[in-house]
């Protein structure tokens, strides 16, 4: 099965017998799921994401033991089966009503920047970003009043206006 990307709208949050599992605000169960929403994002369990887990320690900085993730994984996975529109076989979309309602179980202020340092390392796993992974990092900063900055290891400076680069051609041409 493969997931489609964030798209167009398809969760009602009032049709009651067609939802998402409640889990409790800020648990582990919350948190995992996050975890399982960026894995997915880009439409499929892509092996560098998975070993991102791993390198950047994500499941230990979370509190996330691996079978608390491999369940809520098994159980977002049936409930989107359940509950997600699906446009073409094997994909499902989720949609920004959705998303925000997952981010919406993450509270504390300090477990929503711990789990948004863990989407960036996840989409940012394999090099690219496609149109899921994107939707779902500023759905993120934005429901959560978050901005990069505050969660990559990256130090983020002011622009700097620089002058042209000049050539070597450039200097033979001109003289």
């Amino acid at each position: 099965m493969v997931l489609g990307v964030l798209g167009r709208e398809m969760f009602d949050c009032s049709n009651k017998e067609r939802r998402m599992r409640k889990y409790p605000i800020d648990s582990t169960e919350a948190m995992a799921r996050i975890v399982a929403v960026a894995l997915l994002a880009d439409g499929a369990l892509d092996h560098s994401e998975v070993e991102a887990l791993e390198k950047h320690e994500l499941r230990d900085n979370l509190g996330l033991p691996a079978a608390t993730l491999e369940r809520v994984l098994h159980e977002f996975c049936n409930d989107l089966l359940q509950t997600a529109r699906a446009p073409n076989i094997g994909q499902i979309e989720l949609d920004a009503q959705l998303v925000d309602h997952l981010l919406d179980d993450i509270q504390s202020h300090e477990l929503q920047k711990k789990a948004l340092t863990a989407i960036v390392d996840i989409v940012n796993a394999d090099g690219s970003l496609n149109a899921g992974e994107a939707i779902l990092l500023s759905r993120a900063m934005s429901r959560w009043g978050l901005e990069l900055h505050q969660v990559t290891r990256i130090e983020v400076r002011d622009a700097k206006l620089l002058s042209p680069v000049v050539t070597a051609q450039t200097q033979v041409a001109e003289a």
